[in-house]
């Protein structure tokens, strides 16, 4: 599976980005994996901050730090998974990285999924700045 990160960039806190990741493989289709979005800033461990379901399952889990901000989905069509990220702070500022883990519906393990578990994209960088 091949997983290729868009959309980070600067913005002035309030503002908003959307981050997309594209997904391909020899499967045919990425709908069988869980997703994630996970990031990390400077001197910090990386984080999950959010994680969706395989296949037409929509069930979702964010991290406290980004709840009610940020929105996780995915188009299984399209094999693209999507971060809009709405009233940014200074904070979020990090590397942002997707994911796709076999997860059996289990989104705690997909959140706490690390590179050696699943396929990762390259990250894409988000600055919150004034």
């Amino acid at each position: 599976v091949q997983v290729v990160e868009s959309g980070g960039g600067s913005v002035q806190p309030g503002g908003y980005l959307r981050l997309t990741c594209s997904f391909s493989t020899y499967l045919g289709t990425a709908s069988g994996f869980c997703m994630g979005w996970f990031r990390q800033a400077p001197e910090k461990e990386r984080e999950g901050i959010a994680a969706i379901d395989s296949g037409d399952n929509r069930n979702t889990m964010y991290a406290d730090s980004v709840k009610g901000r940020f929105t996780i989905s995915r188009d299984n069509g399209e094999d693209i998974l999507s971060l809009e990220m709405n009233s940014l702070k200074p904070e979020d500022t990090a590397t942002y990285y997707c994911a796709a883990v076999l997860c059996a519906g289990d989104l705690t393990f997909v959140m706490s999924a690390t590179p050696d578990t699943g396929y990762w994209g390259q990250g894409t960088q988000v600055t919150v700045t004034s």
